[in-house]
């Protein structure tokens, strides 16, 4: 089975990104995924794309939630994917 692939779209100097993250490592501790971080102030298709929406966080090429990431809602998405 594929493991999800599961990227995080942030920014440097971004409280909610941080968290995002923390979220994330901590759901790697019981989900197998793929993490793939992008700074989206590397590219300016990004910067229009999810300028005001990050964090973002996508999964197989799916927007499952931007803003405040938590935990309950990623996981679910994990699950239903496996």
């Amino acid at each position: 089975m594929n493991q999800p692939e599961i990227v995080l779209y942030t920014r440097s100097r971004c409280p909610l990104c941080d968290k995002a993250k923390d979220v994330l490592v901590e759901l790697k501790k019981e989900h197998h995924f793929t993490l793939i971080e992008r700074d989206i102030d590397e590219s300016d298709e990004l910067t229009e794309k999810y300028g005001l929406m990050i964090p973002v966080v996508e999964m197989n090429g799916e927007e499952v939630q931007f803003g405040h990431i938590d935990t309950i809602t990623i996981s679910e998405a994990l699950t239903e994917k496996n």
